[in-house]
């Protein structure tokens, strides 16, 4: 069974920065799509970044572009999002995903993601 942990999330102030990880146990990263998503309370869930495991290319919100970065470490099996100049906006629950497959053209968090983690909390305080 595939398990998706996340790590990282916390209350920071704006401009401040944090990093999440993500580690699957009992899977790999390999050949497909992983990826961050975020849920903020009354809103859908929206894709912020993701990235292919392969050729590597990744897709950014417009809302994030610039500050955040999603990258990978294949001899750890872990992804990371690091998220730089914190906006009270990116309050959420961040959500990793992977096993990802099909997405439509430049964006990938399209893709249909087999598994989802539990979640961790980003707070921004103004």
């Amino acid at each position: 069974q595939v398990q998706v942990v996340e790590s990282g999330g916390g209350l920071v102030q704006a401009g401040g920065s944090l990093r999440l990880s993500c580690t699957a146990s009992g899977s790999t990263f390999a050949d497909v799509v992983t990826g961050w998503f975020r849920q903020a309370p009354g809103k859908k869930r929206e894709g912020v970044a993701c990235i292919t495991w392969g050729i590597e290319r990744t897709y950014y919100a417009d809302s994030v572009k610039g500050r955040f970065t999603i990258s990978r470490d294949n001899a750890k099996n872990t992804l990371y999002l690091q998220m730089n100049s914190l906006k009270s906006e990116d309050t959420a629950m961040y959500y990793c995903a992977a096993g990802g497959t099909h997405y439509y053209g430049d964006n990938i968090c399209s893709a249909k993601f087999a598994y989802f983690g539990q979640g961790t909390q980003v707070t921004v305080s103004s």
